[in-house]
């Protein structure tokens, strides 16, 4: 008897099993929780990184065939960083049975199905999406540049600095902050900075190479890297009771990076604050690495070469615990890793990027706030490849490439928000 109630039993999970295979696969109860989740919430929505809305069944339904693709090949969702070195609490990865899901849902040719609890099919309108969407958290200050600024169609770099009042009464503390492109087709980077001075207005649309800025850089600036975005990058949020303090009366000082322009355009980015809804307990503040930290210098990548570089920073004064890693490289970097070397010998993982691609830079904000000892040693390695057999080598043939903020110069550079101990 026993033998037959076990065999009865694997019969019915094998049913079960087998039914579940054949159970028809719908937007509203399979993909859509998928898409919603990995694509849409992320990158994909109004102002997002993404190129285009996944937030309606029509945005979804019109790319199913692409989303069936880049989904199967695990192209999208976007996710450089190696999981297996550090884990972050914006991961983004589908699983297998996912996968298998939206490749039935295309096969299926795409059905919407009855939306869940609805009682019956519902069609679900773009207008709608954008509804559920806005009723997320809307920012508390929304700061844009003052005017629009004239990209000039000249085929050059532009590297401009711009001035944006903020108008603060009193000190706020931020705990999420979100840059909008509005030229995202040309925008290379931009670095959010404080000035806390009220001397500063006279920068406002003022280029790098102008002899008047030296004047400006000599005003120490109340926080020198407030977030900076770079192509993949989104809205940064800092863990619960912990955020950027900005003080009142203090304004924002934009450095933007436009690409070489074939025509005249123009940008008026924007800067979403969110301001801390609870207690804060402690500042976040930033440390970077750059070219000076390189330890093999000169930071010179010769053509024809595949160099590698070390950078070092460190011993640390004090202990600190890490909210996030972001590396940055340009068309040249082909591996980053990073990692914090304690007084005691061990290493504390932070970041490793097997394949760089420069049109996803994030940054990666850890599961949880990983503490790193006084007298620990933060260390980066990074490879480049300026060879022909790079594709994505922008010159043509390949020329010696040292530091430079142009989109054909090469740069290595690691930031992280922290906290005290």
């Amino acid at each position: 008897m026993t033998l037959i109630r076990i065999s009865q039993k694997i019969g019915l999970w094998v049913f079960a099993a087998s039914a579940f295979a054949q159970q028809p696969v719908t937007y509203q109860q399979h993909v859509r929780p998928i898409i919603l989740k990995n694509c849409a919430t992320p990158c994909h929505h109004p102002d997002g990184v993404g190129p285009f809305s996944l937030l309606s069944y029509q945005d979804v339904a019109k790319r199913a065939k692409f989303i069936a693709k880049v989904t199967q090949i695990r192209y999208m969702p976007p996710f450089p960083a190696d999981r297996t070195f550090q884990h972050y609490a914006n991961e983004r990865s589908l699983s297998e049975q996912e996968i298998d899901l939206i490749q039935r849902w295309y096969a299926a040719g795409a059905p919407e199905g009855a939306a869940q609890g609805a009682g019956g099919r519902v069609q679900e309108s773009k207008e709608k999406s954008q509804e559920i969407w806005e009723e997320g958290r809307k920012p508390d200050l929304v700061l844009k540049m003052s005017r629009a600024y004239d990209i000039k169609g000249d085929a050059r770099e532009d590297f401009r600095y711009f001035h944006v009042p903020m108008n603060l009464k009193q000190d706020v503390y931020v705990e999420a902050i979100e840059f909008i492109p509005g030229n995202r087709k040309l925008l290379h980077h931009s670095r959010l900075m404080v000035d806390s001075t009220g001397t500063m207005a006279g920068i406002d649309g003022m280029a790098e190479d102008d002899p008047n800025l030296r004047r400006f850089q000599q005003t120490p600036l109340a926080d020198a890297f407030l977030y900076g975005w770079v192509p993949g990058n989104d809205r940064v949020t800092f863990p619960a009771g912990t955020a950027k303090r900005i003080r009142a009366g203090s304004d924002l000082i934009l450095n933007i990076h436009y690409a070489p322009a074939a025509k005249p355009e123009t940008d008026q980015s924007e800067v979403r604050l969110y301001f801390a809804r609870k207690p804060v307990q402690r500042m976040v503040q930033t440390l970077t690495l750059t070219e000076n930290n390189i330890s093999n210098q000169p930071f010179l990548l010769p053509a024809n070469t595949r160099p590698e570089f070390f950078m070092s920073y460190g011993p640390l004064p004090e202990p600190v615990k890490l909210i996030s890693v972001l590396p940055h490289m340009h068309m040249l970097g082909r591996t980053f890793k990073a990692f914090a070397i304690t007084p005691d010998g061990e290493a504390i993982n932070l970041i490793k990027i097997d394949n760089w691609d420069y049109k996803w830079q994030m940054t990666y904000q850890f599961s949880q706030l990983i503490t790193v000892p006084k007298g620990s040693v933060i260390l980066a390695q990074a490879t480049y490849d300026n060879t022909a057999g790079n594709d994505l080598n922008p010159n043509r043939p390949p020329r010696d490439v040292g530091y430079g903020w142009n989109s054909t110069d090469e740069m290595m550079n690691l930031v992280l928000y922290y906290v005290n101990e």
